[in-house]
């Protein structure tokens, strides 16, 4: 496991130990001094703390933005606002008041960004093959900001795209597999029944108390069936191929790379003792003994979280099932690029 996926469940299991704590120990009233002293731990733990912990373990280890902090502390204010005394929480009533004024200028901001982004898309609609990868094409040495919201926008096409085979009828075909779990069948036939389960359970959890509500979670948790079928397709067909001058490389449907060729210093076996998972720009990709490693001129974006935590990586260690195989493509590849 890299060292930057431990941090991000350290910080993970924190924020759900201190939400939990804070909301049990945070006292009904502030009747006595032990009392406000209880408050004045829970708010240095959801303020101090869970702010300080979000910027070593995402931010700063995790080569993220800095505005991403907006996050855990808005969280923080929303669980003060709902768990606090009445005579404290009205002070984070600013989360509601603010609200207007922040939607009216995130909409102008991403208004203008969506219109960019839908520009530069529609400059590519005419590609094959996966769309996030025209939209790493089209804003590879662009604006971050634009390039996230391009790949949330190209999410849900992705998931139609390989869900469904007619639409992936074209799509190029696989240099190697990729050893992943997502592609055996066993595991997408788990991930449905859970996902079938999930969704019949919510329902009848919620209907005594919301019908509508039990039909929109439950249809929600449904709808996410897609999803795992693409993932499996994804998984178990597309996981490294060749599109125009880009070598593609799908980690399921979690995170993918779109490197080009020319990034590409060399393609080699190693051994896995000589991989250091803690190498922040170092990420091992399949089940079991890593056989292919390649590395890169520059640091190019491993884009985690479906697309929304962007790492950039200088090695990458893969574990296929043809090694030899996939060697030879990409150098020949490479000496066709290059010629």
């Amino acid at each position: 496991m890299r060292a930057t996926i431990k941090y991000r469940l350290v910080f993970l299991a924190l924020m759900v130990i201190s939400f939990v704590i804070g909301v049990h120990w945070t006292p009904e009233t502030l009747a006595s001094d032990a009392d406000k002293r209880a408050l004045y731990l829970i708010s240095a733990l959801y303020f101090v703390l869970l702010p300080l912990s979000y910027w070593y373990c995402i931010i700063k280890k995790g080569a993220q933005k800095l505005w991403k902090l907006i996050i855990i502390l808005s969280l923080s204010s929303l669980v003060a606002r709902l768990s606090f005394p009445a005579e404290v929480a009205h002070y984070f009533e600013f989360i509601a008041w603010l609200r207007y004024p922040i939607i009216a200028v995130l909409l102008i901001i991403e208004l203008y960004l969506v219109v960019s982004v839908v520009r530069g898309l529609f400059k590519v609609r005419k590609l094959k093959g996966d769309p996030r990868v025209g939209a790493v094409e089209t804003y590879r040495e662009g604006d971050d900001k634009s390039l996230t919201i391009a790949l949330i926008m190209a999410s849900e096409a992705t998931n139609w795209f390989y869900a469904i085979p007619w639409f992936s009828r074209n799509h190029p075909p696989a240099i190697a597999n990729i050893n992943l779990k997502s592609a055996a069948r066993w595991h997408v036939w788990l991930m449905l029944t859970g996902c079938i389960v999930a969704s019949c359970s919510s329902y009848f959890l919620l209907v005594s108390w919301s019908e509508w509500v039990a039909i929109i979670v439950s249809s929600i948790i449904g709808y996410t069936l897609m999803s795992m079928v693409a993932n499996h397709r994804l998984s178990r067909y597309y996981s490294l191929y060749l599109m125009r001058d880009n070598l593609v490389i799908n980690n399921s449907l979690w995170g993918f790379m779109v490197i080009n060729l020319t990034d590409i210093a060399d393609v080699t076996n190693q051994p896995l003792a000589e991989i250091h998972q803690e190498d922040s720009e170092t990420i091992s990709i399949g089940g079991g003994q890593s056989n292919v490693t390649i590395k890169l001129n520059r640091p190019v974006i491993y884009h985690g979280g479906m697309g929304q935590l962007p790492e950039p990586m200088t090695v990458i260690h893969l574990s296929v099932d043809e090694p030899q195989q996939l060697i030879n493509t990409l150098n020949n590849a490479r000496l066709l690029e290059t010629a």
